[in-house]
């Protein structure tokens, strides 16, 4: 019997541009560029207590992003960096497309 329980497990939000994530994004990740990130968060991310791990190219767009979640209410959101550090942290392969 599994104990996955996937209101536990992190989703990874790359807020990198389109162009970006389809050059290489963490598997499993969805991409909401930051530049229209606050009109797609809400509908996108409908569960505020879902843990949430934000990502981009060094983890500067990544902070703006969760700073801003966690001003509307996010109760787990962790600005996880640079991709290629949260796809080593969480060991999951990087994709691309």
């Amino acid at each position: 019997m599994s104990t996955a329980n996937t209101s536990h497990t992190p989703l990874v939000v790359d807020v990198r541009s389109q162009g970006e994530f389809a050059a290489g994004h963490v598997a499993g990740s969805i991409n909401l560029p930051l530049d229209t990130f606050t009109q797609q968060a809400i509908s996108a991310l409908p569960d505020r207590n879902r843990p949430l791990v934000l990502c981009c190219l060094s983890g500067a767009r990544s902070g703006m992003a969760a700073q801003w979640l966690q001003a509307q209410g996010y109760t787990q959101v962790a600005n996880g960096g640079g991709v290629s550090s949260v796809a080593l942290r969480l060991g999951l392969p990087m994709e691309r497309g």
